[in-house]
Formats: C-alpha cells, sequence, structure tokens
C-alpha cells in the first residue's frame, strides 16, 4: 500500500469488527476505532502530514449515530483529494449474530425497546449501499477470531495494491456464502460420494480431482470461469475493486467444488494473479 491509502472496516454488529481491527494493528496498521465520518478527511490529512503511518484503518459503525449518514460523502471527499480508499465488509448471518449478541448480554445499538434481530434489520437496511460499494466482504459465521485474523492477514499481507482473486469452494446444504461476488454450481457434474473408493476422499486428493475433470462438461465448465474472471479484472481494476471473491459450490462441499477450486486457483497462478483459496466446508461432514 502507499502512503495514501486508507481501509473503512465497517460491517454488521457482532460480525467482528474489533478483531479485525486487532490483527491490522498487529500487523502495523494506524487504526481509528469510531471516527465520526465528518472528521474522516481532516484525520487522514493530519496522519500523512505528521507522517505518522502508512497504513491507515478506520471503524465506521452505526454507533455514531446520525453522523453515520455522511459517510459516503466523506468517502467520495477522500477520494477526491486522490486518497486510495478500500471498504472492508465484515458480516454474518443473522442467526448467528443474535447468538452471539445473547452470548454477551449486550443489547443491539440500534434495537431500542424491540430484540436483537429487529436492531440487526434496521442495521442491514442502514448499511446496504456500502455493502453493495465495498471492495471486500468477508462472511464471518463460520470464523472463529483467529479464523478471522488468519484472512485479515492473507487479504493485507501485501503493499502491493495489486488484484487479489479469492476461490471459496462451498456446499449447497451449508448454505450460500454471502461474501461471494459470483456464485457457480457443480451439482450437474456426478457426485464422487456415490463411488465408494473416492467417498471418502476429498478434492483435494489427485483421484478424485482426475475423476471430477474427466465428467462430461468439467473442462468447460473450468474454462468459464476462468474466462470470466479474466473477462471482468480489467473492468474491477478501473472501478478500483481490488479483490474478488469467486464461490463454487457442490452439496456437501467435499469433492467437486474443492476440486475445481484447486485447479482454478492453479490456471491462476500460472497467469499471475494472486489468488487465496478457501475451503468453508471442508472436513464438516
Amino acid at each position: 500500500m502507499t502512503t495514501s491509502d486508507v481501509l473503512i472496516l465497517t460491517g454488521m454488529s457482532g460480525a467482528g469488527r474489533s478483531t479485525a481491527a486487532r490483527a491490522l494493528e498487529d500487523m502495523g496498521w494506524f487504526v481509528i476505532d469510531n471516527l465520526p465520518p465528518t472528521v474522516l478527511l481532516n484525520a487522514l490529512q493530519d496522519i500523512k502530514t505528521q507522517e505518522r503511518a502508512s497504513h491507515v484503518a478506520v471503524v465506521v459503525d452505526v454507533r455514531g449515530g446520525k453522523l453515520f449518514e455522511y459517510l459516503d460523502k466523506a468517502i467520495q471527499d477522500v477520494k477526491n483529494e486522490k486518497w486510495n480508499i478500500q471498504i472492508l465488509f465484515l458480516d454474518a448471518s443473522d442467526q448467528i449474530l443474535v447468538r452471539r449478541f445473547e452470548g454477551s448480554r449486550r443489547p443491539h445499538p440500534l434495537q431500542g425497546d424491540g430484540r436483537v434481530l429487529d436492531g440487526l434489520q434496521n442495521e442491514r437496511e442502514l448499511l446496504g449501499d456500502l455493502r453493495a460499494n465495498a471492495d471486500v466482504v468477508l462472511d464471518t459465521s463460520e470464523m472463529s477470531a483467529s479464523g478471522l485474523r488468519k484472512a485479515i492477514e492473507q487479504t493485507f499481507e501485501s503493499d502491493t495494491p495489486e488484484f487479489q482473486a479469492t476461490i471459496l469452494s462451498f456446499g449447497f446444504k451449508y448454505g450460500i456464502p454471502v461474501d461471494a461476488d459470483f456464485v457457480f454450481d457443480a451439482r450437474f457434474l456426478p457426485n464422487p460420494y456415490w463411488i465408494d473408493e473416492l467417498k471418502d476422499s476429498t478434492g483435494l486428493d489427485k483421484k478424485v480431482q482426475d475423476y471430477v475433470i474427466s465428467q462430461e462438461g468439467a473442462v468447460e465448465f473450468k474454462k468459464n470461469i476462468l474466462d470470466l474472471i479474466s473477462l471482468t479484472t480489467p473492468g474491477y481494476t478501473r472501478e478500483g475493486k481490488k479483490y474478488v471473491t469467486v464461490a463454487i459450490g457442490c452439496t456437501g462441499g467435499k469433492h467437486r467444488s474443492v476440486t475445481l477450486s484447486e485447479l482454478i486457483s492453479q490456471e491462476l497462478k500460472k497467469s499471475g494473479v494472486k489468488v487465496r483459496v478457501v475451503h468453508r466446508d471442508l472436513g464438516r461432514e
């Protein structure tokens, strides 16, 4: 990252902003928590003038009340001053967030006299546009604190603002990832689960990979995914979006989706794309 880079860290209450902020701080970032958007540009200019940090992360959320409504303008003002600003949005399912709030015995900041779920629904409505415009969305529903820290480290480990693709395998029976830019369904391919010698293996094993990729339509399917990534990457880069998440699903997230994710990531690495591979549901069965 350059001396004019800043990361807006935001997302749903209970999705892990504090954990993410600590991870960034441990990586050497200058982290500002709960900064009113109206003073964002002034704060960044002060940090730059004093040469206090080259990596700045600003935690912004609905605790700012009405001040939060000025965030869109504040971000645009920062962009107008030629700062390279990106947005990291942390999300999780309502069920998981409710469970986390119940575990902490804390009310949601927007629930008022209602339930925690009411507060979450209000928050989703307020954050809808911000999430849609985020450069990176991380779904922390199935992440431990250490898992989230690892994801933050892998995503922001490099000082080079190059394009990065996350190839994520998943099982449809566990739900579609909320942080995916593209979702592909590999369930049209025969399932190795029903082959006795492959059932207990995974898509990390060559014998499973050979079986999956030999099925009718598999090579073409892989090629179409690679072509789509190649087609959209220049546009994402022009628009300042340097991260894309491509999710590939099968029934359980064990054989077909893992195979295709591994093979696609290998092809992308050969072409010089920075790739992170995540097998969300591998090992859950």
